[in-house]
């Protein structure tokens, strides 16, 4: 059989420009007079997004792309929906594609959501009558009729994300290429859209879908394909290219984890009690220590959220000390401690990770994610042989079981 998707050898490369500083006109006479000038600009490194990938993908699989931020999932896809072109290699499409990327893409903000069906179907290349078939469906599935006729620049993020996703399932590609979108909708959308992916898979289509929800990948995926810094880490069964992508993210997430926002009033001195954290059986409690120190005034009304993920970026535990009452004052340059903690959470085996966001009512003042927590270990437990090896769950509570007459 020959594959409807073959990519060969595929590399992008992209140039990091250094900004040179600032030259007045004076500056610049004056270098015109000695005989040179400052050039506007300089290659200072490039970048391989990705480098010699290569996989075929046949008629009616899918393709599930997992990897960490950064590996080059998005590039991939733009290559493969003409979007923006490959530094070296092939990518060949057999057939109609419908790409679904980052919300933003694909519509014309000017025009109503009506009007953006009927182009998207023009560009897909299916006549008005084939459009207006498939109409009805696509407006039920969106749920948003009663903006139909508004233009799209005035939809929120949700509600963009939904109509496009109901044109690109419903306009019966051949190829359907679907980045990591359904992260903006809600739980119930997420599942009706997983739900159309596997009704538009049985029809013998073919699908390539990058996600974090690794849930998603294990039930979907006839493949999954790994990246790791652009290059294919594994190629295979979706639950061993998982196993692989865990295995990853534990070694490299040693580190202090990701810092979004940190201003000059708070400065991030680490977990103090990161040994005590490695090896917790699941109805330990689980108390954080995060040290962190203020700078040049005294802050008032903190409050801070912790938010607890499992390795497949699900969020198990979220807390907001608001809930507790007043804020937390902070005197000025002063090193202080943070203790948050958990009580009995029960949480299934496995390395969780934190994200800490700190604020008052005027800013966000410190937001740092994907932060290694802790290790659940794999141990007895309620006093018997109680073991998790096919635990699939979330959290293992303490139950029994009888029989009564």
């Amino acid at each position: 059989m020959k594959p409807i998707i073959s990519v060969k050898n595929l590399s992008k490369k992209f140039q990091i420009r250094e900004k040179l500083p600032y030259y007045s006109l004076r500056d610049s006479l004056t270098n015109l007079v000695k005989g040179f000038s400052k050039p506007s600009g300089r290659d200072s490194d490039s970048f391989w997004a990705l480098k010699n990938v290569s996989f075929d993908v046949y008629p009616g699989e899918v393709l599930g792309i997992i990897g960490r931020n950064g590996a080059g999932k998005s590039t991939l896809l733009k290559i493969l929906s003409q979007i923006t072109p490959p530094t070296s290699g092939t990518a060949t499409l057999e057939g109609r594609v419908a790409s679904l990327l980052e919300v933003g893409t694909g519509f014309h903000p000017e025009l109503t959501g009506r009007e953006n069906i009927y182009l998207n179907g023009a560009i897909l290349g299916m006549s008005r009558n084939e459009i207006k078939g498939k109409f009805d469906e696509i407006v039920d599935f969106a749920e948003i009729e009663k903006f139909l006729d508004t233009p799209v620049k005035h939809y929120s993020s949700g509600m963009y994300m939904r109509l496009a996703f109901a044109v690109a399932a419903h306009l019966e590609p051949e190829i359907l290429l679907v980045d990591e979108v359904l992260a903006v909708g809600d739980t119930q959308f997420q599942k009706k859209c997983l739900g159309k992916m596997a009704d538009v898979n049985k029809k013998g289509k073919t699908i390539i879908l990058v996600s974090h929800n690794l849930d998603a990948i294990e039930s979907m995926s006839s493949e999954t394909l790994l990246l790791d810094t652009g290059k294919v880490k594994y190629l295979g069964k979706p639950n061993q290219a998982i196993n692989t992508y865990q295995s990853i993210m534990e070694t490299k997430n040693k580190d202090q984890g990701i810092i979004k926002i940190s201003t000059n009033q708070l400065k991030w001195m680490g977990i103090s009690n990161n040994k005590e954290l490695l090896a917790l059986l699941p109805n330990n409690d689980i108390t954080f220590k995060f040290q962190l120190k203020s700078r040049m005034q005294r802050l008032g009304n903190i409050y801070i959220d912790c938010a607890l993920f499992n390795e497949r970026g699900e969020n198990i535990v979220h807390t907001k000390s608001k809930f507790l009452g007043n804020g937390l004052s902070i005197e000025k340059n002063k090193r202080f401690q943070i203790v948050y903690k958990i009580e009995s959470p029960k949480l299934a085996p496995g390395i969780y990770y934190i994200t800490v966001y700190i604020y008052n009512q005027d800013q966000v003042l410190f937001w740092i994610e994907n932060l290694r927590a802790c290790r659940i270990i794999n141990k007895t437990y309620f006093g018997n042989t109680y073991y998790f090896e096919d635990v699939k769950s979330c959290i293992v509570p303490k139950f029994s079981v009888q029989l009564e007459n």
